[in-house]
């Protein structure tokens, strides 16, 4: 049998993915979407995330690995390319060129070694296009992304690492 292993774990995270957006009573009420909004796209995120070793805020002579931006494919359920994620400001943008920002207003935790869930207030869409009229965006079914495990020290200051991660966005809309 020819298996192919990114191909499968798409085709399980899409199938998860879609039972997780339609299943809201399943998860943390901090990142469900408020009632009156209905899910209009779901994509799969596949991309990296860039940390870097930097100070640790408010704390001298400490150092921490910090997120400092995303870069992803948005691809639909039949694995085609939608869209780019990316930041900082955190974009979605489809492949029309309209684009949305957001306002984190929640986190939830996810498996151990995957970024949390997270629930957007999306603001205004840039351009017309599919982007148009989302109120919120969610990610779910969060895989990898997390700082690296090696060393920040004052010896590294400055340098960064990328990690691969993987996240189903959902984008939702007034009903």
């Amino acid at each position: 049998m020819n298996f192919n292993v990114p191909t499968c774990l798409l085709a399980c995270s899409l199938a998860l993915a879609l039972q997780t957006a339609q299943a809201q009573p399943a998860l943390p009420d901090a990142i469900k979407v408020p009632d009156g909004h209905r899910v209009m796209l779901e994509t799969v995120g596949v991309g990296e995330i860039t940390y870097e070793c930097r100070d640790k805020a408010n704390t001298p002579g400490q150092t921490e690995w910090t997120f400092v931006g995303p870069k992803a494919v948005l691809n639909d359920r039949a694995g085609k390319q939608v869209g780019d994620y990316f930041g900082p400001p955190a974009t979605w943008q489809a492949k029309d060129g309209s684009k949305v920002t957001g306002t984190q207003l929640a986190v939830a935790p996810a498996d151990k070694g995957a970024i949390p869930y997270q629930l957007v207030k999306a603001n205004a869409a840039e351009g017309t296009g599919t982007m148009q009229g989302v109120s919120f965006i969610q990610r779910l079914a969060t895989r990898g992304g997390v700082a690296p495990a090696s060393a920040c020290t004052a010896q590294n200051k400055g340098a960064r690492q990328v990690v691969q991660y993987q996240a189903d966005y959902v984008f939702w809309t007034a009903k």
